[in-house]
Parts: C-alpha cells; sequence; structure tokens
C-alpha cells in the first residue's frame, strides 16, 4: 500500500547541488546494472506476485474527504467490465502491423509504434489484458512494441516524472532509441538537457521504448481534471490516464522466458525487444535498470490508430475520445 498527495517538486538550478562527473556517471549505470542483475538473480520474478494499491495523504487538497472517496470508487472499479472492454481493444491492436499516435493541439506527439508478428493469431496477442491483478486501479492493455521502425516524437506539454516536473518534454525515437531529447524548465538548453541525462535516461546515452500502453480508466481522469490534482496522482493512476510509452525495460524485464495468458487464454508474445534478446548473451546490454512511463491525456490527444498490413486504419480514439465500437462505455464519465 503506498500514499501519495504531496505538494510536487519542480527544481530549480543551484551550483551547490550535487553533479556527477563523467567518471561518476559511468560508475553510477554500472552499479545500476550490476546491482539488478544479482537482485534478479536471487529473487526470481516468476516465483513472487504482488498488488499495488495507492491512497492520498491529506495534503493533496482541502477537499481531502471527497477526493479519498473518489479515490476509493477508482480503485474498486469492476474489472469484469473493463477486462470486456479492453479486450475490443486488443482485438482491433492485434489486427495491426504498428498504432500510430498522433496529438493535437500545442501537443507535437506524432509517433508510429511497430508491433510483433503474430503466427497464430487465434493462440497469441500482442497484448496484455491489465485488469487490477497486479497493480490497481484497472484500466490498460500493454506490449512491449517491436524497435525497429518505431519512429516518431513524443511530446507532453507538462508531466511529472518520478515525482519531478517537465514542461514541454520532447523525445525523438528512430527504430525505438531515444536519439534527440529537450524540454523548457530551464532557459539554457544545455541544462535541460541535462536534467533529462540525470533523471530521466539516468545517465545512459539512449533508452529504449519498453512499454506502449492504451490507458482507459476515464474515470479517473475527469476526477483528476475536476480536482486539479493530476500532478499530485501516483503513476499507478496516472498510466491508466490516456496511451502512455515507458522509456527504459520492458514490463517482462527479466522474466521475458515464463509464458503470460490472457484471460481470454491467448499467450502474450510481445514480452521482449531486440535490445532485452541481448540478456542471454550479455544481460549488461539488455536491461537498464529503469521503467519510466510518459502518459499523454485525452485533452492533447488527437488519434490512436491501428494500421494494418493492407494499408487500412482501425480508429481506437479519435479527439481525446474512445471510437472503437464495444468501447463507448469509457466515454460516459466525460458526460
Amino acid at each position: 500500500m503506498e500514499t501519495f498527495g504531496e505538494v510536487p517538486f519542480e527544481p530549480v538550478n543551484k551550483k551547490q547541488a550535487l553533479h556527477l562527473n563523467e567518471r561518476q556517471q559511468k560508475l553510477r549505470v554500472g552499479f545500476q546494472n550490476e546491482a539488478g542483475q544479482i537482485v534478479n538473480r536471487y529473487i526470481k520474478d516468476d516465483e513472487y506476485g504482488y498488488t499495488i494499491i495507492a491512497y492520498p495523504m491529506p495534503e493533496i487538497d482541502p477537499r481531502y474527504e471527497k477526493i479519498f472517496c473518489e479515490i476509493v470508487k477508482i480503485n474498486t472499479l469492476d474489472y469484469e467490465k473493463y477486462q470486456r472492454i479492453q479486450q475490443y481493444l486488443i482485438d482491433a491492436l492485434d489486427e495491426g502491423v504498428s498504432v500510430h499516435v498522433l496529438g493535437k493541439g500545442e501537443n507535437r506527439t506524432d509517433l508510429r509504434v511497430m508491433l510483433h508478428h503474430l503466427n497464430d493469431p487465434a493462440k497469441e496477442t500482442n497484448f496484455e489484458n491489465c485488469v487490477a491483478d497486479c497493480n490497481i486501479p484497472v484500466g490498460e492493455v500493454f506490449t512491449s512494441p517491436s524497435l525497429t521502425g518505431t519512429t516518431g516524437v513524443l511530446h507532453v506539454t507538462g508531466v511529472y516524472l518520478n515525482e519531478l516536473y517537465y514542461r514541454d518534454l520532447c523525445l525523438t525515437l528512430t527504430d525505438g532509441m531515444i536519439t534527440a531529447y529537450d524540454c523548457a524548465n530551464f532557459e539554457k538548453e544545455e541544462d535541460n538537457r541535462t536534467y533529462i541525462e540525470e533523471n530521466l535516461l539516468y545517465h545512459h546515452r539512449t533508452l529504449p521504448i519498453g512499454e506502449f500502453a492504451i490507458g482507459t480508466n476515464t474515470t479517473a481522469y475527469v476526477m483528476a481534471e475536476q480536482y486539479g490534482i493530476a500532478g499530485k496522482l501516483p503513476i499507478l493512476i496516472a498510466e491508466k490516464m490516456g496511451p502512455h510509452f515507458a522509456m527504459g525495460d520492458t514490463c517482462y524485464a527479466w522474466a521475458e522466458d515464463s509464458p503470460m495468458y490472457n484471460p481470454d487464454g491467448k499467450e502474450v508474445i510481445a514480452r521482449e525487444n531486440e535490445v532485452s534478446a541481448k540478456r542471454k548473451e550479455d544481460p549488461s546490454k539488455a536491461y537498464f535498470g529503469c521503467h519510466t512511463d510518459i502518459t499523454i491525456p485525452y485533452r492533447e490527444l488527437q488519434s490512436v490508430a491501428v494500421e494494418k498490413a493492407d494499408g487500412t486504419t482501425i480508429p481506437l480514439i479519435e479527439d481525446g475520445r474512445f471510437v472503437l465500437p464495444g468501447t463507448e462505455e469509457l466515454n460516459e464519465p466525460f458526460g
């Protein structure tokens, strides 16, 4: 059980702040990698399980009691309803070779995400139907994308990542790897890049996209907008409030060889990518020890569409609303 609601932190550059030199950065990256290998050698991911749930602290807002009741409601949504609706999304996604995500307004996102090939669609799927068995609340379908061909721009006008604020965060991906990055927190471009290098890349020269997901918890999104607390929500809830992309390791890191099945019996085959596939040769080249989710809110979303091999598309979301038949119930919280 976790808590959230503390006042978020937007850093200011100070000369007194600790900064690692190049040698120290390499040592930190090396330590994180080796420590991760040791942990996963003795605590095997496929031999234990957990469920995470979070509740707000009183300092989140003067309307704490109302917000607490809203969070209880969100944490106890009917998982069977979401499991059913999300299956419509998965069935459509499994028809595609890629997914095109496009932002609107000030959001400059224009990103094509490549999907793994399904050898037997009757028994295999790319997306996990995530309800509330490993984290609460319900509300996402996710996959580990294929890196080759995953190219474009991911942009959010404002987002809190690991309790730090990023203004106009922009990441450019080429074949699934971050090739350029910037934000608008500081006046100097160098300071913005250093901020991202230290707190998002964790001193790695680049990171792969480890996850692509579509959040379906519109109830949580509307609540966050109503009370103006989106920046204070934990990633458990924030990642369910729109499409999100994780930079770093996949969701199945260190457990890629353990079969995973959806409630419909299909095996989720998208458990690795071209980077994590190197684990059998050299784990230090396969894992990064981080997994940071970046969510595009529905209000900044123009469209999410499945792209099929024959050139046709299947719209999932248009103008921030779900349009795929069978998913219309997700729009009800918007009023």
